[in-house]
């Protein structure tokens, strides 16, 4: 299997006891690991992938709690580096009526803001892995300079870079990503996974067939569109498809988008990454109808790690 490496933000998510507008009982939060490489490394994990976590943590006690949570499900936490410099980043997380959730960060400063390529472990990326990251790095000038600095490094060295978008516009100041600069990631990377509405955010006016075909044009192999529970959208040269995932009841969708990246990366290291990969329409159409199953199953559990499925759970949601 190719090993996985998830470069980025592991915060604490602090989901709060409500549904919707319910107003009958106390509102309390509930601590949960997050941050959504954090949670691609997990769930990479829990399908039995090598899967390693890169980042920076608070030497705190949220900061040694998401560590301990990391290791609790088999991710290499080798290379996180403790900092009294800033704090570990907390997330209030609200849920609606079905699950959607709106966030309140507290970052910056934060600690995960403060890797830098001077820790990066020795040789991280001597042997083929998948190098996964999100736009969450990029808030800040000195944390994006070291995160697009990295995918050009892995590339380099002859690893697969994969980048969800997973735009959190309260982060970036101003309250608005910065569409350029997530643009400029998505093009260091082989495989892009972004939401309909990040899609259309990103592409400002640009048709969306168009702004697509640049991404590919610019490197890209292959395309992810996600739609909440509406189909997936699969494109790459000479592949498109739509794959309908499994209609389920959602509780909280926190970790929904991780889980399905998890599972199509999990299925990308089994397959193995030689140069072929993105030309194998079957395998591909089935990678991604098991990342749906893995997004169906996580959406139906509160919070993130605990919410992630193994091959197990994803075979109950089969034969339901």
């Amino acid at each position: 299997m190719t090993p996985i490496i998830a470069f980025g933000e592991a915060l604490v998510d602090m989901l709060s006891s409500r549904l919707g507008a319910a107003t009958d009982a106390q509102e309390t939060f509930t601590p949960y690991a997050g941050g959504a490489p954090a949670n691609v490394a997990v769930a990479c994990a829990r399908l039995g992938v090598p899967s390693q976590f890169l980042g920076m943590v608070g030497d705190d006690t949220f900061g040694h709690f998401i560590v301990r949570e990391l290791n609790s499900h088999g991710v290499d936490t080798s290379g996180v580096v403790y900092t009294r410099e800033a704090r570990t980043a907390l997330a209030f997380v609200s849920r609606d009526d079905v699950g959607e959730r709106t966030f309140d960060f507290y970052r910056p400063p934060a600690a995960d803001l403060l890797y830098r390529l001077e820790h990066l472990p020795h040789g991280v990326f001597e042997n083929p892995a998948i190098l996964h990251l999100c736009s969450n790095s990029l808030t800040d000038p000195e944390i994006a300079d070291a995160t697009l600095a990295m995918a050009t490094i892995a590339k380099r060295a002859g690893c697969l870079v994969s980048v969800d978008a997973n735009l959190r516009h309260n982060l970036w100041p101003g309250g608005e990503a910065d569409a350029s600069l997530v643009t400029q990631l998505l093009d260091g990377a082989e495989l892009l996974k972004l939401s309909q509405e990040e899609l259309d955010y990103l592409r400002a006016d640009h048709p969306a067939e168009s702004w697509l075909s640049e991404r590919l044009a610019a490197g890209g192999k292959v395309i992810l569109i996600t739609d909440g529970p509406n189909d997936v959208v699969l494109k790459g040269v000479g592949i498109d498809q739509r794959i309908t995932p499994p209609k389920v009841e959602a509780v909280d969708t926190t970790a929904g988008g991780d889980a399905f990246i998890g599972g199509l990366l999990a299925e990308l290291s089994a397959h193995g990454i030689n140069e072929n990969w993105h030309n194998d329409a079957d395998f591909l159409r089935r990678a991604v109808d098991t990342a749906c199953h893995c997004g169906a199953h996580a959406v139906t559990r509160p919070g993130a790690y605990a919410a992630l499925p193994t091959y197990r759970d994803i075979e109950a949601i089969r034969n339901t």
